[in-house]
């Protein structure tokens, strides 16, 4: 069982634009709320199975995740993959694509997410912690929208 949500927001900033600022992890710390770091494994530009440990603080607790980039479609489409085995959330796998379309002198950023492998209690309440996720993700594409149209 799986579990998606959806967020949309339109940018006015290029798709190029937008899409620089999603994969720019170093200006990261600049809009995503409650990042306290990035750990990259290794440097330069991020490219299919560029990998980094996220810490942000979340819901009143520092949580640490490990993301993977899986698929890179320049500048339309960023897909990333984290492995709650290997972070805080200790089960799970949680899937971000964001689509980038043109829309005239702006873009329409669409992320979906994606919730896989949630067990016991988990996948109970699953529905709740998918609302929380979309709850902090469109936080994190209104945050990236206002950085971005500064």
């Amino acid at each position: 069982m799986s579990i998606r949500f959806e967020v949309k927001r339109t940018i006015q900033v290029s798709a190029q634009k937008a899409y620089n600022g999603l994969i720019d992890l170093d200006s990261a710390k600049d809009w995503m709320q409650g990042l306290v770091g990035i750990e990259r494994f290794e440097s330069g530009l991020l490219k299919v199975g560029s990998q980094w440990k996220e810490t942000r603080k979340m819901f009143g607790n520092e949580a640490t995740e490990h993301f993977e980039v899986i698929d890179l479609d320049e500048p339309c489409k960023i897909v990333l993959r984290c492995d709650g085995t290997k972070g805080t959330t200790g089960k799970g796998e949680f899937i971000f694509t964001y689509i980038i379309d043109s829309a005239g002198d702006a873009s329409e950023v669409t992320l979906v997410g994606e919730i896989k492998g949630l067990t016991g209690l988990s996948k109970l309440f699953g529905k709740m912690i998918a609302g929380a996720f979309k709850k902090a993700c469109a936080k994190d594409l209104d945050s990236l929208k206002s950085y971005l149209e500064k």
